[in-house]
């Protein structure tokens, strides 16, 4: 098997690549920028919809970067002997879907409809598809929920903890690897969109409390009661959204991950090497 990775420098690659490798499998790479070798991955260097290189016959196609960019792709590539699609998408197309903040629900919109875009490119390949819908992720330093707030609180010593009952649910980005990998084996995962989560649901602040615990130096806690965050909301638009998700459930349905792929997320329990730079 030939596998096609893009967005192999993500999070989600930082543990698909090794699996893939330690499978057997020939794997190709694409990056923009120039990478350093490695083993048992061929790193090509373009980018979707427009920079592909020519490429060998395909098996697979995984993909962690923005739908619409595969779907143009797809669209217009040269595919030979129908290659499976497996892609992530975001649980967001779903939680965003109501929000009060125009700018969300644009994005739920976006992530719908690249989606849709996606099943139509397959379709005219005749290719099989797969789409992951991740909750939060978190696991390789990488991510932009998190990991900053991690950061910052080390160098400041100081840990925000806003008040929030909303429950969340942060999946561990091997677990989604993981997943990839069983939907690639799995006929009938084909033609479906998954949630997945990770294998506990906890309220917000809980999940902060647990990211401050886990962190390698001292901090102070700073807690942020819900009138501040409420008088937030007000004063800072930009922070309107994320405020206001504080006492929403971010949550995902795991039972046809489990059912389809026998993929059991493992529960948040972070440790402070997550929110360091992957090497």
């Amino acid at each position: 098997m030939t596998v096609l990775v893009l967005g192999g420098s993500s999070q989600i690659g930082h543990f698909l690549l090794p699996r893939l490798q330690a499978s057997g499998e020939h794997v190709l790479a694409l990056s923009r920028h120039p990478r350093p070798l490695q083993t048992g991955v061929d790193w090509l260097q373009g980018a979707l919809p427009d920079a592909v290189p020519e490429l060998p016959p395909l098996s697979a196609i995984i993909s962690f970067g923005p739908l619409w960019a595969l779907a143009a792709w797809l669209a217009q590539a040269p595919l030979r002997d129908a290659p499976r699609v497996i892609a992530t998408s975001s649980m967001s197309a779903e939680t965003k879907r109501d929000s009060s903040v125009p700018a969300e629900r644009e994005i739920a919109r976006q992530l719908r409809d690249g989606e849709a875009a996606l099943a139509a490119a397959c379709a005219r390949h005749g290719c099989a598809w797969t789409v992951l819908r991740p909750t939060l992720i978190y696991g390789a330093g990488l991510d932009k929920s998190l990991t900053p707030i991690a950061r910052r609180a080390m160098r400041l010593r100081l840990f925000p903890l806003p008040a929030g009952h909303g429950l969340r649910q942060p999946v561990h980005a091997d677990d989604i690897a993981q997943a990839v990998l069983a939907a690639l084996e799995c006929p009938t995962a084909a033609g479906r969109i998954l949630p997945i989560g990770g294998g506990e649901r906890l309220p917000a602040a809980e999940m902060f409390a647990r990211v401050r615990r886990s962190l390698s130096r001292p901090t102070v806690p700073l807690p942020l009661p819900a009138w501040l965050l409420r008088l937030g909301q007000r004063a800072l638009p930009p922070l309107r959204g994320p405020l206001n998700r504080l006492d929403a459930d971010l949550i995902a349905d795991n039972g046809e991950l489990q059912r389809l792929l026998g993929i059991n997320p493992r529960p948040f329990r972070p440790e402070s090497t997550m929110w360091m730079p992957s090497p």
